[in-house]
């Protein structure tokens, strides 16, 4: 798995480790398994860059929790991290993201085959744009 395609998943289950742990401090988390679940979060962020297809299915099953657990924050999961990981997370996102994730990962994939750059953020953007839209 690219580097830099990981490290801009990597940077995002960061971003929504501080959403969680913000929960946290500010008490709005009913139960006393807030603590544990942020264990295994942080288990998944060491396992990921070493592992990355093994800890796909506890990626899955922790962004999975975090609709049930946590649904005051669910409009703040990035949706790059669905795609990510994949199975139960694509539950989450509507057939017509699912298909702007499927052209962005085709393109990612032809880039990485063609030796050339690829910036993630860039071709989203460009891919998200209206078709009328001059794409340059």
């Amino acid at each position: 798995m690219a580097s830099a395609y990981l490290d801009h998943h990597l940077a995002l289950l960061q971003h929504l480790r501080g959403i969680l742990v913000a929960l946290g401090e500010a008490e709005q988390v009913s139960d006393d398994t807030h603590a544990l679940f942020l264990e295994r979060f942080d288990e998944l962020l060491g396992s990921l860059p070493d592992d990355p297809e093994g800890s796909l299915y506890l990626g899955q099953d922790l962004i999975s929790q975090v609709f049930h657990r946590y649904p005051q924050i669910a409009h703040l999961v990035p949706r790059d991290l669905l795609w990510f990981f994949g199975g139960d997370c694509l539950h989450f996102m509507p057939d017509e993201e699912i298909e702007l994730f499927q052209r962005l990962d085709e393109r990612r994939y032809e880039a990485e085959q063609n030796g050339e750059p690829f910036d993630w953020n860039q071709e989203k953007q460009l891919l998200a744009l209206p078709p009328e839209s001059s794409k340059h």
